[in-house]
């Protein structure tokens, strides 16, 4: 599944497809991020609300990752992602610590 997201309530909407895709409830989706389904529901409903760490480990949980692009592919920046020894690749290759919700 591959999606560009341009506003808030478009993220809202991949996260209800891709929960439904898995195959998951919301009530098993919450007990994967130990929080609680009428949270669940407010993430789907208000995703301008998430942070970046819930984010993350929702879609963690939902097998998604976020990629950035530049919206003119001309553009695009060369920019190359840190090597394997980097710290921040090695955050990227390990399971993030739960978020506090």
């Amino acid at each position: 599944m591959q999606q560009v997201l341009s506003v808030p309530s478009q993220l809202g909407v991949l996260l209800k497809a891709a929960r439904k895709e898995a195959g998951i409830s919301q009530v098993k989706l919450a007990e994967r991020l130990g929080i609680s389904q009428s949270r669940m529901s407010h993430m789907e409903l208000n995703p301008g609300s998430v942070s970046l760490e819930q984010l993350l480990a929702l879609f963690g949980a939902l097998g998604l990752e976020i990629m950035v692009g530049s919206k003119n592919p001309a553009k695009r920046s060369t920019a190359q992602a840190p090597d394997a020894g980097h710290p921040s690749a090695r955050h990227v290759a390990n399971e993030p610590p739960a978020p506090e919700w």
